[in-house]
């Protein structure tokens, strides 16, 4: 018997819409772990046996998506049942194909699919016979269950903070809240109306929007300089929009905290403007190899977190704003001042709205690029943006899954239908990873993500960090194969 139905806003909504074979709207997360001191060449598979033993499937991972429903609107609701084998798998790589690359191509391929919308949309892969006694879990849950950083707080609730600690509780067992106390506030406050009365349903959002779109117009005539870039105004002059193609690509860099930090307390810079400045520094010498100079900033798209402080619950509590980053320059401290100068100016004008009408924002311009994708015009118009860059804040301390040590955690986003390319920054116990999805469209993924380590390198220099006294790079860096690190590159 199906329990109490959950309406979906208006935001969580559209990511069925949007979704298609070639955009599956589902975000992911690829962990690494190491088999503990004593654990046999079989740990994983038991520990995929021992999930499976986990039967008390907690919301939302026992809901179900009906979009006609006694509430009028699409709603969640509760499953009969939730057979965990249609969601829980394991995998096993054999030795010679079993290193980094061969790892990156499987999650790709596990990313490809959309879930199924006839029972819960999510998933986990144990993956066993990795290098080095590694093994790996890949989670896989729908964008309208949970955001970026909602689906980072659970799986880490799941983990524990010892490896002493052998007790498992998947992510599936434990309660979620699907909505925080402020959800009367959110879009899904009205069953039924037009769209436009459910956007403009109160007065803060109203008066946000007419303050967002005041803002929007001083910068189109040029009144003003960064507040937010325009939607629309990106170059289209680069392989990194354009109708989008069902396969994936994976691939990543990882840097140390240590260096970021070294680089941040010396240019008086944040985290965001590092890690920004590599990723710009990065994406114009990917374009240079592509015989690709532009004359304008790469423009991102960057979803910006709305919750207030202390608010928690599933669903979707993000905005997503363009933001111009450095003018073409070869100075890599001139791109992170200017970089700075962009993200500075775009933080004033977000704190100066209410976070309803940035909500509203993202669903407006969100829907331009959706019928752009809809109508297949992603390879002729201009696009939103030049790529996505998302940052989700992760724990600072080691996490343990039946004491096997977690070694690295890795991002894995959506694509848009207009989009090649996106990119997720992920910050775990002490390394900063840069986790890159991509269309198999795109040429030399892993070239690019080698240029964002090497960017970090030139940023060093660039500000004082001599070389001899910058930290040491994450030791699966210099641990790895240079056979894997090759192929994880994307080098010939």
């Amino acid at each position: 018997m199906l329990g109490a139905m959950t309406r979906l806003s208006l935001l969580d909504l559209a990511f069925f819409i949007a979704e298609s074979e070639a955009s599956p709207k589902h975000v992911a997360g690829l962990h690494i772990h190491q088999i503990p001191k004593g654990g046999k060449a079989g740990f994983a598979r038991q520990l995929y046996e021992e999930f499976l033993t986990h039967t008390d499937v907690q919301p939302p991972f026992d809901q179900v998506i009906h979009f006609v429903s006694p509430a009028l609107m699409p709603s969640w609701g509760a499953a009969e049942s939730v057979d965990l084998k249609q969601h829980v798998f394991f995998h096993r790589l054999e030795r010679g194909t079993n290193d980094r690359a061969a790892l990156y191509a499987l999650a790709a391929r596990l990313h490809e699919p959309v879930l199924d919308r006839s029972r819960p949309l999510w998933e986990v892969h144990v993956i066993a016979g990795l290098w080095d006694r590694q093994f790996a879990v890949y989670y896989k849950m729908h964008h309208a269950v949970a955001d970026g950083i909602t689906m980072t707080r659970w799986g880490v609730e799941s983990l524990r903070t010892t490896p002493g600690d052998p007790t498992v509780t998947p992510v599936w067992t434990l309660a979620h809240t699907r909505r925080g106390d402020g959800r009367s506030k959110r879009l899904d406050q009205a069953i039924a109306g037009t769209v436009w009365k459910q956007l403009t349903a109160n007065s803060k959002r109203a008066v946000g929007i007419g303050r967002l779109t005041a803002m929007l117009a001083l910068e189109a005539v040029r009144l003003t300089k960064n507040a937010i870039a325009l939607p629309f105004m990106a170059s289209g002059d680069t392989p990194f929009t354009g109708n989008a193609t069902p396969g994936r690509q994976f691939a990543t860099a990882a840097v140390p905290m240590a260096r970021i930090d070294a680089i941040r307390k010396q240019s008086r810079a944040t985290l965001n403007h590092v890690a920004l400045t590599c990723l710009d520094g990065a994406m114009h010498r990917y374009l240079a190899d592509e015989g690709i100079a532009l004359d304008r900033p790469i423009t991102i798209q960057m979803p910006v977190n709305l919750r207030r402080e202390g608010e928690k619950g599933g669903g979707n509590k993000i905005g997503i704003i363009l933001v111009d980053l450095s003018p073409p320059t070869d100075d890599a401290y001139v791109r992170l001042r200017n970089v700075g100068y962009s993200l500075r100016n775009v933080r004033s004008m977000i704190d100066a709205v209410a976070p309803e009408a940035v909500e509203t924002y993202t669903i407006l311009t969100g829907l331009l690029g959706q019928i752009a994708g809809m109508l297949k015009l992603a390879d002729v118009v201009t696009p939103m943006g030049n790529t996505l860059v998302s940052n989700v804040p992760g724990p600072a301390e080691r996490l343990y899954l039946k004491g096997a040590p977690l070694l690295e955690m890795h991002p894995v986003s959506t694509l848009p239908a207009t989009h090649l390319l996106n990119i997720t920054l992920f910050s775990y116990a002490g390394t900063l990873h840069f986790g890159l999805i991509a269309t198999d469209a795109l040429p030399h993924l892993g070239r690019l993500a080698a240029y964002v380590e090497e960017e970090v390198a030139a940023l060093e220099e660039a500000v004082g960090i001599a070389a001899s006294t910058a930290p040491d790079r994450p030791a699966r860096t210099r641990s790895r194969p240079a056979g894997q690190r090759a192929a994880q590159r994307g080098q010939p």
